[in-house]
């Protein structure tokens, strides 16, 4: 008899993530990765997002609400590459006591030479700038959710093919903003070099003041050596970032106008956070419509200021 109430327990306790078909908790710790789980789980899962808009995650560290919401959570996403730093120890942790805890970018690391690097070899984490490679990440939390909840397959197989038909339009969308930069101004200048990804997918030269990670320092030296090829190529913008601090940005805008060239800073770019929860910006597509069509317009192509569904606020175009 007490084997049996054992047993009922266990089987209850197996079964209770989908009593009642209620929505599991799957929690992200990034807003691009929430995203793909939202759209791809639908109404079967609640997901969380932990690093929230305009906050470093290469800086963050895990609170103690944090390392809560990781211990209830029924499934766990992440970025991987070491985006999440100051979070790695925590995920481990959790992913010793057998929670199903999955990074999205494994596809991607598994794909030989997609995966950049800096000179002293630390992976570039910012894939997510290349839209046909986060696609990648669409098949892995597709594939994680497949197996995690065999029940409802058919409809994370169905919300995936939907959303990547959504990214493939993206991705025509940005590649036909880019090409209308002329070549001479094909270069982008950003706070933080996370747009490695971005510029090798579309065409365009990138130059970030700081290293892969907001932790590494910018030096005078950077910054005069950067001033010089601006004023030298008369590249007309650089871009601050919505989750780093714009001071050596306008440390350029002030070395080149000393030069005489009037340099601008051409918007601002959503680098490693979505803009705000509930907008449209707040979403990935939102995010990367809004980015390539703010470097388009501000490097002298030709894109509609409202992006390519329309649904840009247009409010960070250009400063």
């Amino acid at each position: 008899m007490r084997f049996f109430f054992l047993s009922l327990l266990l089987s209850m306790s197996s079964l209770s993530l989908f009593a009642a078909d209620q929505p599991y908790k799957a929690v992200a710790t990034v807003g691009m990765v929430a995203d793909i789980v939202r759209a791809v789980a639908g109404e079967h899962a609640e997901v969380e997002n932990l690093i929230g808009e305009g906050i470093d995650p290469h800086l963050y560290k895990p609170t103690r609400n944090d390392v809560v919401a990781l211990q209830k959570a029924d499934i766990i996403f992440y970025n991987g590459l070491m985006l999440e730093g100051k979070m790695g120890d925590v995920l481990v942790r959790v992913a010793r006591r057998g929670k199903p805890v999955y990074a999205v970018t494994e596809l991607l690391l598994e794909q030989g030479g997609y995966v950049m690097s800096d000179e002293e070899d630390h992976h570039d984490p910012h894939v997510w700038m290349d839209v046909q490679g986060w696609m990648k990440a669409v098949a892995v939390v597709r594939d994680a959710l497949v197996e995690f909840d065999a029940e409802h397959a058919a409809d994370y197989k169905q919300n995936a093919e939907s959303y990547l038909k959504r990214l493939t339009d993206l991705d025509a969308y940005a590649k036909k903003v880019m090409a209308t930069i002329p070549e001479g101004q094909r270069v982008l200048v950003t706070a933080h070099d996370a747009f490695g990804y971005l510029g090798r997918a579309y065409g365009l030269e990138v130059k970030g003041i700081q290293g892969l990670s907001t932790e590494s320092e910018a030096g005078l030296k950077d910054i005069e050596n950067l001033v010089r090829f601006l004023v030298k190529n008369k590249i007309p913008s650089v871009f601050v970032e919505t989750s780093v601090s714009d001071k050596n940005v306008r440390a350029l805008v002030e070395g080149a106008k000393a030069q005489g060239h009037p340099l601008k800073i051409g918007g601002e770019l959503f680098s490693d956070a979505m803009g705000e929860a509930g907008s449209y910006e707040g979403t990935y597509i939102g995010m990367i419509d809004h980015n390539v069509t703010t470097i388009a317009l501000a490097l002298g192509g030709e894109a509609p200021k409202t992006g390519f569904q329309g649904k840009l606020s247009g409010e960070t175009h250009g400063h």
